[in-house]
């Protein structure tokens, strides 16, 4: 695809959205972010991510929220994407207990608003996100895209996967080429204040105890940000057709019978133990973490890993920073963003 594209990218003030954006204005191609700019966590953060952005001619954005279909589709008229990359959601596991509604607004309610947009402009693909969450209770590792994925353990997994079966269905009903893509784990520099790396940093930076679920016995496949982003730039490339017979699709490949459709796992590969990976916050920061063993949460699974063969077929790249590397790079962002 031609880098003078359009690319409306909704969640841009995010974690992932913005790192996006950035890689695809660093290619030449034109950006308008939608995002909600909601107070689940520090909206400073995101008010950060989007002044950076706006200092890109090409990029342009507008603050609204998924559930307002009326704005959504002006915005999406206006702007006449050729693709677009659906990534804003309600995240996190441990609020779905709590606030369990926002998840059906955001990640079904407002999905449905931007697969509708997307079937009235005939967009040339349509990239979503999902999470290695859907995999619930699934013991077999690495997972990989073509097993069942039916037992989904908190309402963020649950939407995730209704989602997935949305985006079937309208890939299969208007030919809409869409894919989706499960996240593992992901980390790095402006990273969100919910997510475990935030917390290992500021409660060891701060000499507070660590809160250490299921006695550090979780393994989880941690991905490097840039990483990411990078395999998703490359999975807009890889626009999925709808094959003629099942005889057509390559063992191992996700890609529908029936539908231009497909699940790519992006995950490092690597099954890292949780006190492995606060081995490395304490080499990084140099200080030792006060240790606060506790159980297992409500919702959560003790191991994740991906199996990222398919991602590797499709464009030729796996992600590799290991998650020492990374979590250095991580810390000297936290430490400089927050002058510690």
């Amino acid at each position: 695809m031609s880098n003078q594209q359009r690319i409306l990218i909704t969640g841009t003030a995010g974690f992932i959205g913005f790192h996006l954006a950035q890689l695809l204005l660093t290619e030449g191609f034109r950006v308008h972010g939608y995002d909600g700019m909601t107070d689940y966590y520090d909206v400073r953060l995101k008010q950060r991510r989007h002044a950076m952005l706006m200092q890109d001619g090409n990029f342009s954005m507008t603050e609204g929220m998924l559930e307002d279909a009326a704005l959504f589709d002006r915005i999406a008229d206006e702007f006449r994407p050729d693709v677009i990359v659906h990534l804003a959601a309600q995240a996190g596991v441990r609020y779905s207990l709590e606030n369990p509604r926002a998840y059906i607004d955001a990640n079904i309610v407002g999905t449905f608003n931007v697969m509708e947009a997307a079937r009235r402009l005939e967009v040339k693909h349509l990239l979503m996100a999902s999470t290695s969450s859907v995999y619930g209770a699934n013991e077999d590792m690495p997972f990989t895209e073509t097993e069942k994925v039916d037992t989904q353990l908190t309402i963020y997994a649950a939407t995730k996967k209704a989602t997935e079966n949305m985006g079937h269905s309208y890939a299969h009903l208007w030919n809409l080429p869409t894919t989706m893509f499960r996240f593992f784990t992901v980390y790095g520099p402006w990273g969100r204040p919910d997510m475990a790396p935030y917390k290992f940093a500021d409660a060891i930076l701060g000499d507070r105890p660590v809160d250490i679920y299921n006695h550090g016995e979780m393994y989880r496949d941690f991905t490097y940000v840039d990483d990411l982003v990078r395999g998703i730039r490359l999975l807009i490339d890889a626009v999925p057709v709808r094959p003629a017979s099942k005889d057509e699709i390559e063992e191992g490949d996700s890609l529908s019978p029936v539908a231009p459709y497909r699940v790519v796992n992006i995950g490092n590969s690597e099954k890292v133990r949780l006190l492995d990976f606060i081995d490395a916050f304490e080499q990084s920061i140099g200080r030792l973490a006060i240790r606060n063993y506790m159980e297992m949460q409500k919702g959560d699974v003790p191991a994740t890993w991906a199996d990222a063969d398919l991602l590797k077929r499709l464009t030729g790249y796996r992600p590799e920073t290991g998650f020492r590397d990374g979590v250095a790079q991580f810390v000297a962002w936290f430490r400089d963003y927050y002058g510690k």
